[in-house]
């Protein structure tokens, strides 16, 4: 698709005081703030290998032999990167006839914009996907599921199906402080941020910042949550699809991750025939996760 005089006739008259539509105010990013950075990959794909550990200690009795144990390895998680890109074309006679200069960059500005976009959305489908069965791990389950296979069963990620509250969000870091690893010794875990979409912002705020018991009447009762020191972070994301679907990650490793093979960069360039001009931008990356335990999930009500 060219981008001709006749897409953009008013950029031919003068007069025009302002346009609009493509720059807006940029905050940070989300994804940086739910997923852990791995920036550095210099290959077509980077794996992450489940590593299993020992058992509990068993009783030696006197005179009687150690017993001994093994490690072994569990589902490796493979991350293949993503090439993404956009661009546009603009006609030679269209760059000579605009009398409005700024107009390119907002173009270059509108591109970044959505390169932007395109990297918080593929990241915010990790989570969007994750009750769907159709996007398996590697360990052969959805990334929240009741059924993560482990040595000797199986173990949980997947939240009983609540709207946030102060009850089910306990519950939730109850279960996250149940947490154990493959061999079932226990992790401790503990919440670090609360992942929620824009309709739930306001109410997540208020669970982990009000003084007493979030909304009961008997105030005199503290807000345990906070008063323990174990409140996770909020992180508001509107690129969640679920308006009341909520996660929690955890202090555990592996779990969201994101590995960068090459960052984001911009080319231009003419055409010899034509006189057009070519702008595009690219960047490659890949989003997804490796330690279930890393993340835990509820659909909402």
């Amino acid at each position: 698709m060219l981008i001709t005089r006749s897409v953009h006739p008013k950029l031919l008259v003068p007069g025009v005081k302002a346009f609009f539509g493509t720059k807006y105010k940029e905050y940070d990013p989300i994804w940086s703030k739910i997923f852990k950075d791995r920036p550095s990959s210099d290959r077509a794909y980077e794996e992450v290998v489940e590593e299993q550990g020992f058992g509990l200690a068993s009783v030696k009795g006197e005179g009687q032999s150690v017993t001994y144990d093994t490690t072994g390895e569990g589902p490796t998680s493979r991350f293949t990167h993503v090439n993404y890109a956009l661009g546009f074309i603009v006609t030679e006679e269209e760059v000579d006839d605009n009398l409005y200069e700024d107009k390119a960059i907002s173009r270059a500005g509108a591109l970044a914009r959505s390169m932007r976009a395109t990297k918080e959305t593929v990241h915010a489908n990790i989570l969007n996907r994750g009750f769907n069965g159709a996007y398996l791990g590697a360990d052969g389950v959805a990334l929240f599921s009741n059924a993560h296979p482990v040595i000797g069963g199986t173990q949980s990620n997947l939240l009983t199906s609540a709207d946030l509250s102060e009850a089910s969000l306990e519950d939730a870091m109850i279960q996250i402080m149940n947490l154990k690893d493959t061999r079932g010794l226990r992790l401790q875990g503990r919440a670090v941020t609360l992942v929620v979409g824009p309709s739930e912002a306001f109410n997540a705020y208020r669970l982990l910042n009000a003084t007493g018991q979030p909304n009961s009447t008997y105030y005199n009762n503290p807000n345990a949550i906070k008063a323990m020191g174990w409140a996770p972070t909020v992180v508001v994301n509107p690129y969640l699809d679920d308006p009341d679907a909520w996660y929690l990650t955890t202090d555990l490793d592996n779990g969201l991750l994101s590995f960068q093979r090459k960052a984001l960069r911009f080319a231009e360039d003419g055409d010899f025939d034509t006189g057009n001009l070519k702008h595009k931008a690219q960047e490659r990356y890949s989003p997804g996760w490796a330690d279930f335990r890393g993340v835990f999930g509820n659909a909402g009500a």
